[in-house]
């Protein structure tokens, strides 16, 4: 019997979060201190393999840090009880590690990134109080879809769009440079887990018989094939490959998950051999992406110059790396976006570039296990989404970074300088963090209490019912089930 069942034979008794439900919370905190403490040792570290002395302000650093993440942490648990205890951590860390290189590389950019956190932060408690559930997120599919085509498009804008190395994917507002793209793809993230959820079944039963070929009925795979589509074709054109091969990920995946087809994904890789054939034939920056990756020794000290110092500053990290504050990650351009793995290889060494990858996996782990708790179809196909979104973009910017596949300029998740990247990231991870309080409560791990505004509806129709019952008047009919614990 949960707590709720409990509560509802004796009354309004006192509704507590079963053990399991605090355990989780107390490791969160645990956890989050930690984070907290080893980013301020880094930070301290750093300094003095820099500069031979501990940084004056290293007790406020530490002091406001702390404080931030337990904000965050006390949101979590006030809000999102249920929650899985390693996401927030994993987050903290990696966003505490890649604070600490960048202001190893540049006290300005330091200084923005910082704004940023607080920013973010904000960004993440706020998603957490006002989407209390993500079913009704499934409500404003369309509204997310012109959304986000919206956003990709704003960089094409004549006057606010700006092409910065070769990609035009920024947006100026005064003194305000942002990537509308990296909110844009969690509007269809939303989106294609909302349609996906409604039609799956008839995506997957394949009534549409095309010769020998059995297909979906085009009526109901066509809008997620035109939103796909959209965006491969948008980002394509604003030269950013990275997102592109995201978008496209993104798509092949949720589509298998919906429909459990194997199909999709072999689909998925003939047309990705496709279109990286297109890209790679008819533009020149892909050409010369291929080479560089294949060869960058080709042209040392140009084109391949900014791969070849990551090969090298990781090499001379070697297993326990230079030490903070002791190498040279100057030496790669922009090392504080695409290259910052390379830093971190270069100064923590194979171990710590091992403990990165490790977090990574172990985010993806978690979402995983969301997904595979959570009961409602369309909380699975998000939080699979939201995942991906992560996984991929670690895969593809340190796949790059190692030489594996060709590189492509996006960020590092919550590590990569850039403020854009790291509010859409917390957003993601609130959104995360909802979904796996979600199946929590419906596992009866804690009570599922009304939300404030279903206590809200509920209070003004209380409220309308009593006034007409004095005015002997019919009470009004409910016209749809208040949603509570759904």
């Amino acid at each position: 019997m949960t707590h709720a069942a409990v509560d509802d034979e004796h009354g309004a008794g006192r509704r507590t979060p079963s053990p399991i439900a605090r355990h989780r919370r107390n490791t969160e905190l645990t956890l989050v201190v930690m984070a907290a403490m080893i980013t301020g040792a880094a930070y301290a570290v750093a300094a003095l393999g820099t500069n031979a002395e501990i940084p004056p302000g290293i007790v406020v650093f530490v002091g406001v840090l702390l404080a931030l993440l337990l904000c965050a942490h006390i949101v979590v648990r006030l809000v999102a009880g249920g929650a899985d205890g390693t996401l927030l951590p994993l987050a903290a860390i990696l966003h505490g590690v890649g604070f600490v290189m960048i202001t190893r590389l540049d006290d300005r950019l330091a200084g923005l990134q910082a704004t940023w956190s607080l920013v973010a932060i904000a960004a993440f408690v706020l998603t957490l109080l006002f989407v209390q559930r993500t079913t009704l997120l499934a409500r404003y599919r369309w509204v997310l879809f012109l959304a986000g085509a919206f956003l990709l498009l704003l960089p094409m804008a004549p006057g606010v769009g700006r092409t910065i190395n070769g990609a035009r994917i920024w947006v100026s507002v005064g003194p305000i440079n942002f990537q509308p793209g990296e909110f844009a793809k969690l509007a269809f993230a939303i989106f294609f887990a909302a349609y996906l959820a409604d039609r799956r079944e008839l995506i997957a039963a394949r009534t549409w018989k095309v010769g020998p070929i059995h297909l979906p009925e085009p009526r109901y795979i066509a809008p997620i094939f035109v939103a796909w589509g959209f965006a491969v074709v948008v980002m394509v054109g604003e030269r950013d490959l990275g997102s592109s091969l995201l978008f496209f990920t993104l798509f092949v995946v949720m589509m298998w998950v919906a429909t459990e087809r194997v199909g999709y994904l072999l689909l998925g890789a003939v047309l990705f051999g496709g279109a990286a054939w297109f890209s790679w034939s008819q533009f020149t920056h892909v050409q010369t992406r291929v080479t560089n990756w294949i060869n960058p020794w080709d042209d040392p000290l140009d084109k391949g110059y900014q791969i070849i110092q990551a090969l090298y500053g990781l090499a001379d990290g070697g297993l326990l790396g230079t030490g903070l504050g002791r190498g040279n990650p100057n030496q790669v351009p922009e090392a504080q976006n695409d290259f910052i793995f390379a830093s971190i290889g270069e100064e923590f060494g194979l171990i710590g570039a091992t403990a990165v990858l490790m977090s990574y996996i172990l985010i993806v782990g978690a979402g995983l296990r969301i997904a595979l708790r959570t009961e409602r179809t369309f909380e699975k196909l998000l939080a699979t989404g939201l995942t991906t979104i992560v996984g991929v973009q670690a895969f593809i910017i340190i796949g790059g970074v190692l030489k594996v596949i060709p590189l492509t300029g996006i960020t590092l998740p919550f590590v990569s300088y850039g403020g854009s990247s790291l509010v859409s990231n917390y957003i993601l991870l609130a959104l995360l963090i909802r979904v796996s309080d979600s199946a929590a409560r419906r596992l009866g791990e804690l009570p599922d209490d009304p939300t404030t505004g279903e206590r809200w509806t509920a209070w003004r129709l209380s409220r309308q019912i009593r006034r007409d019952e004095k005015r002997g008047e019919q009470p009004p009919s409910v016209t749809g089930p208040v949603e509570v614990g759904s």
